[in-house]
């Protein structure tokens, strides 16, 4: 009888402690010397945590992991807020045959009140792929995988984590509600293809703010679909700048609007700030009500981009104009130095001409000795304070 009573208060307490408490990858077998596949282990933690109830927490202790391609996936209906703390660094598996089938490297799916933190890495030990990036060159190509990707999740924190080297995008989010990113810090050598810090499309309510992004390729870049997005004390660097688009290649693509980049600096970068779209667009779409504010320029290639003929290949069908309206876009309070002559470049689309354009006090000088000149297409721009170089239309 006694061993009977015994042994039901230990599975009650076994009950409560997985109803809300903190799951250790330790305990499901990692073993933390980045070699051995923790993936299991981590899977394992997961799905106890997902399956509590109330606040729940997957613990990555200080160590080195190796983890092959792994979905953390809800619902969780029972979990009011489930913390995945990574204080260690987890390594990416470099056999790109483990990706086929796969939405990235670490995805979270269908997960509400997600809180990913902890100060630990990513590391997508992309340096052993790049040379196998042919998307560069060619435009039907098939992406290596993003290291951290989120979709279908709502009410999600990312903030204090590190991603080095991944072998595409470092994070991607699709079809997210109220993301928020801060204290992200994210790695990558300046000649590592589509290494894009924080790639988005179809989002909505995304802030992310006060992070340090250096990569190969967009520090942020903002795709189809977002809205209601803010950008702000971005430290961008080396990279091509923060980006919307681009946008019109696809037959699937949705509007754009209500997007702010503000209180952020640009060192170094091919680019400070752009919209991209294609020509020959598929379909119309539009992208409208985008602010770029208080921005500081530090011996950037061109700091002010609009291109409605952008290509990036060495051939491309031009002869039908971009069908993305752009509408209502202003760039405000950005100054400091350029590496290139062109520092402002206007290029609307001259089937859907830009609506709204507006630049008000732009003080670009050059880092050089060469003279920074304005240049403009299908372009009518309203010009308020200061412009420096001086505008055209």
């Amino acid at each position: 009888m006694k061993l009977v009573i015994f042994l039901c208060l230990v599975c009650h307490g076994i009950a409560l402690a997985s109803a809300s408490g903190t799951y250790n990858v330790m305990d499901f077998g990692a073993k933390a010397n980045g070699v051995t596949d923790d993936s299991q282990a981590f899977l394992a933690a997961w799905k106890q945590a997902c399956n509590s109830s109330g606040q729940t927490k997957v613990l990555v202790p200080v160590g080195t992991y190796f983890l092959n391609p792994v979905e953390f996936s809800g619902p969780c209906p029972g979990v009011q807020n489930l913390i995945f703390q990574i204080q260690g660094t987890v390594k990416a598996a470099t056999d790109l045959n483990k990706y086929k089938q796969t939405r990235g490297w670490v995805a979270f799916t269908f997960v509400d009140h997600l809180t990913l933190t902890g100060g630990g890495t990513f590391n997508g030990q992309g340096e052993a792929s790049w040379s196998l990036n042919n998307c560069p060159r060619q435009k039907n190509c098939n992406p290596l995988p993003s290291s951290l990707h989120f979709e279908y999740t709502n009410n999600t924190v990312v903030k204090d984590i590190t991603s080095i080297n991944s072998k595409f995008f470092h994070v991607a989010l699709m079809n997210c509600n109220n993301f928020q990113g801060s204290g992200i810090t994210i790695k990558a050598p300046d000649n590592s293809p589509n290494t894009d810090g924080i790639h988005l499309e179809s989002n909505s309510g995304v802030t992310i703010s006060s992070s340090n992004i250096g990569t190969g390729d967009d520090c942020v870049s903002i795709g189809q679909g977002n809205s209601f997005v803010t950008v702000s004390g971005i430290n961008c660097g080396p990279g091509h700048g923060i980006s919307v688009g681009s946008l019109g290649r696809y037959n699937t693509e949705k509007d754009v609007k209500n997007l702010i980049v503000r209180d952020s600096t640009f060192i170094g970068t091919v680019t400070g700030v752009r919209i991209k779209t294609w020509a020959n667009s598929p379909i119309q779409t539009t992208a409208q009500n985008i602010t770029f504010s208080n921005l500081i320029m530090k011996n950037v290639g061109n700091p002010i981009i609009v291109d409605q003929t952008y290509c990036p290949y060495s051939n491309c069908d031009n002869s039908v104009p971009s069908r993305v309206q752009l509408k209502d876009i202003t760039f405000k309070d950005i100054r400091g130095t350029v590496q290139y002559k062109e520092a402002i470049t206007l290029k609307c689309s001259k089937g859907f001409p830009c609506q709204g354009l507006k630049l008000e006090n732009i003080n670009l000088q050059s880092s050089g000795t060469q003279s920074v000149v304005s240049v403009c297409l299908d372009a009518r721009a309203i010009y308020s304070g200061q412009i420096n170089p001086t505008p055209c239309n």
